[in-house]
């Protein structure tokens, strides 16, 4: 079943009223955050704020995702202990390099017994993940690996890349990622956009990254959700051709035809799958609504 990832919000573990708060917003995920939002004094309160929150299970259809300490951290073990028992739909994990570290993380999990349905998602946000984004997604059935979230603030300090509108000097990096994680099944969800106050480059980032190919992105503040989620929602338009397409095709005289003619134009099987998917993402998103 296909899951919608519009817009996933980071939330500091740190602060209960957020934890609370993130109950009743429109968000399709939720990532309870250990890491980069958490000072190291309140490391341990914020793990133990966030597995009685994921435990008590009351984000509803929300996915849940907590982002733990990356693996060079005195934290992460503890991080993924709380996780394998409050069983969240999945942890992220930050700075993930190579399929050594994956597999580190998958070992750990295996060793708690953390349930199998737990999935892991990796934070692509270093030069040699980037280098090596096919391996990881790759290596995915052995390492639990739902996908990639790509991190561009963390590429831009490490390369100097400059993170400019419109991100042109990044989007062979991000194209890569994205082809690494469609050759092998995964989802992949855009990084945050940073300037919460500018409305504008918002919306321009998060129609760019729907057009590149993201499942959706992640956010900073609960006033980016509404404009995320408008924006990877498959519009009216879109989804009413769709379903033309697939009654087309389902017609008795095209049952045995690769290619036919709609409303002038050749349409071919390849659109009736993407067709298929169009439908699928939009009757889940109805789904949630209710």
């Amino acid at each position: 079943m296909i899951r919608p990832r519009r817009s996933l919000l980071f939330m500091p573990g740190s602060n209960a009223r957020a934890l609370e708060k993130g109950r009743n917003l429109h968000a399709d995920g939720l990532i309870l955050d250990l890491e980069d939002s958490v000072a190291p004094d309140a490391k341990a309160m914020a793990r133990d704020q966030i597995g009685a929150a994921v435990a008590a299970k009351g984000f509803g259809r929300r996915e849940v995702l907590i982002r733990v300490n990356a693996l060079d951290s005195p934290w992460w073990i503890d991080d993924l202990a709380m996780a394998g028992r409050a069983r969240p739909d999945g942890i992220l994990v930050p700075k993930i390099s190579s399929v050594a570290d994956l597999a580190t993380i998958a070992d750990r999990l295996n060793d708690i017994g953390a349930d199998i349905s737990i999935r892991v998602w990796a934070m692509i946000e270093t030069s040699r993940a980037v280098l090596h984004a096919e391996q990881l997604a790759a290596a995915a059935r052995e390492v639990r690996l739902a996908g990639f979230v790509f991190g561009p603030n963390d590429i831009s300090r490490e390369t100097r890349i400059r993170m400019l509108p419109g991100r042109a000097a990044m989007i062979p990096m991000i194209t890569h990622c994205i082809l690494a994680t469609r050759a092998h099944g995964l989802e992949i969800l855009d990084g945050p956009y940073s300037d919460f106050s500018n409305v504008d480059g918002f919306g321009q980032e998060c129609a760019q990254g729907r057009d590149l190919g993201f499942d959706g992105k992640t956010l900073i503040h609960p006033g980016q959700i509404d404009a995320c989620n408008a924006i990877f929602t498959p519009p009216a338009q879109e989804v009413a051709h769709a379903r033309k397409i697939i009654a087309a095709f389902e017609r008795p005289e095209n049952a045995a035809r690769g290619a036919i003619s709609l409303d002038g134009q050749m349409v071919e099987r390849l659109h009736a799958d993407m067709a298929r998917r169009t439908i699928a993402i939009s009757d889940a998103i109805a789904a949630m609504a209710h």
